[in-house]
């Protein structure tokens, strides 16, 4: 079923790609950077109460190529540095924590409403490479924690894709852009490859600024 979703996930994102690349249009390139609030839901085995643990604040950063299309609409493709994971204070996994580096890469369809100043919509698909990951601190162990990732031998997985949507404001000055934005973000991809536990996702909201410079016209 996993590998499904996945090849059904990279047709889609290869679509998206073919079709943007047969537009022409105005191409800026520029950085993206700000804040971003991890938090993730886990189950132990299929049957057993889902858990919610609380996450942590990093910063995340990116390399932004946008193209703006006719008709208000465009696209976009990132390289970000992104961190998520869990920072537990609930009963079960208290003291524990632990961070997974990514390379992430969006894949979004912009929309946006007004002239230089205007406000957009963004969603798309994402996927991702994990870089490396890190157990912080450990103190809570059980059959309902969460197992570590950073230890010799958890082996987690690589690859993470799920689905990104935001919203925000930009402003135009001649061939440069102003975006402020909040973002959500949500992981289809769980790092468990050995079967310790049932399911783990993780959610990435996110508070960036960006600047944009346009390169083609």
């Amino acid at each position: 079923m996993g590998m499904i979703r996945l090849h059904g996930f990279l047709l889609v994102v290869i679509l998206l790609v073919g079709f943007h690349g047969h537009v022409l249009g105005q191409t800026s390139v520029g950085f993206r950077t700000g804040y971003s609030t991890s938090s993730a839901s886990y189950r132990v085995t299929l049957g057993s109460f889902p858990r919610s643990v609380k996450g942590f604040t990093a910063q995340t950063h990116s390399f932004v190529i946008e193209q703006f299309f006719e008709k208000n609409a465009g696209g976009q493709i990132e390289f970000q540095l992104l961190s998520t994971g869990f920072s537990a204070v609930d009963s079960v996994n208290e003291g524990n924590e632990t961070r997974f580096d990514y390379l992430k890469i969006p894949i979004l369809s912009n929309f946006y409403l007004g002239n230089t100043g205007r406000i957009h919509l963004k969603l798309g698909p994402h996927v991702g490479y994990l870089l490396n990951v890190r157990d912080i601190s450990r103190v809570s162990e059980g059959n309902l924690v969460i197992p570590t990732y950073g230890q010799p031998g958890d082996d987690p997985r690589k690859i993470m894709y799920g689905l990104t949507g935001g919203v925000g404001i930009s402003k135009l000055f001649g061939k440069h852009t102003l975006q402020g934005e909040a973002r959500f973000s949500y992981e289809f991809g769980r790092p468990e490859t050995q079967n310790r536990i049932f399911d783990l996702n993780f959610t990435q909201l996110e508070f960036t600024l960006s600047y944009l410079f346009r390169v083609l016209k």
